[in-house]
């Protein structure tokens, strides 16, 4: 029998703790086992498997790329059991299967939700659930398998063989305000307005920050006067909507806020395009309702809910 068919569940997770811990005594104690017993363990996993996993150092053990990359694998297996096992309940207790979505700041006001609700119309009995964060942490928590799909900026995004991606639009970036705004005012601005006033930004290395820098570089431009830098789009609302700096947005999260009154758009044309996609993992047999959710993901792309009602 191979060694990886004599692997069960505890021993995954046994793999997991010992990555996350670094600790051969606090594995064991949170496996209610024997260090002894537990290093033994190890040592016979190694041989098994042709490597060494894990270095002893003097105050730990540290994985190495190998234990990594078997980590890896057991953190996506346990997810998986664990999304099967609460697909099951909701199948007994006659819902359809849960769905999980990770969607950046870009795509969370309107177009994921609108994506839900086309969703949800497939199957109305469905539990969806929803994280909002930075693409980085997303696209990681995807590869984990605790994500069903990623939403948001595709523009920095470097293919993968573990993950499928789909563009779903692309859209303008654009400079917003406060309703009332003086630069609201003004018939044509310039370079030189912009830099009169505090901006509010994305933290540097997300998509939207380095599409604005890029349109800085080209224009030979220095920096923005950057008095906060911000990647929550609840806060970063609150802030605009009570003082006078500036912000990117894109163009539909512009639309979504400009229509209820929240922000305005700043007559500035920024030479600076996004990208807007989705990604999933790259898996042979995956659940009927992930092809339903991707395809509401595009009717949603395609015919926002206020243009379809």
């Amino acid at each position: 029998m191979h060694w990886t068919r004599r692997l069960r569940p505890r021993h995954l997770q046994l793999l997991v703790n010992l990555a996350e811990t670094g600790s051969l005594s606090d594995t064991a104690r949170l496996a209610h086992t024997t260090q002894p017993g537990l290093s033994k363990w190890l040592k016979e996993l190694e041989e098994d498997a042709g490597a060494i996993l894990f270095e002893r150092l003097p105050r730990g053990l540290r994985p190495t790329p190998e234990g990594n990359l078997l980590v890896g694998h057991a953190r996506r297996i346990l997810s998986e059991m664990e999304r099967a096992q609460n697909n099951l309940d909701s199948l007994r207790e006659g819902n359809a299967p849960t769905v999980a979505i990770g969607t950046s700041p870009a795509s969370a006001p309107s177009l994921v939700p609108d994506a839900v609700i086309y969703f949800l119309r497939r199957y109305p009995k469905a539990q969806v659930s929803i994280q909002e964060n930075t693409m980085n942490v997303l696209l990681e928590r995807l590869e984990k398998g605790q994500l069903d799909v990623v939403v948001g900026r595709t523009d920095n995004y470097r293919p993968s063989d573990k993950l499928h991606s789909e563009m779903l639009f692309s859209e303008p970036m654009q400079i917003v305000a406060r309703p009332g705004h003086p630069l609201l005012g003004k018939e044509k601005v310039t370079w030189r307005d912009l830099y009169a006033y505090d901006w509010l930004l994305w933290p540097v290395g997300t998509p939207i920050r380095a599409r604005l820098d890029t349109a800085l570089s080209n224009a030979g431009l220095k920096p923005l006067p950057c008095r906060v830098e911000s990647s929550s789009l609840i806060a970063n609302l609150w802030l605009l909507q009570n003082c006078d700096m500036l912000t990117i947005a894109s163009g539909r999260v512009t639309e979504h806020f400009h229509g209820r009154g929240q922000l305005c758009r700043v007559n500035f044309e920024l030479e600076a395009m996004g990208a807007i996609g989705m990604c999933w993992r790259n898996e042979e047999h995956s659940a009927p309702a992930l092809a339903d959710l991707l395809e509401s993901l595009r009717d949603a792309a395609k015919q926002p809910l206020q243009q379809a009602d």
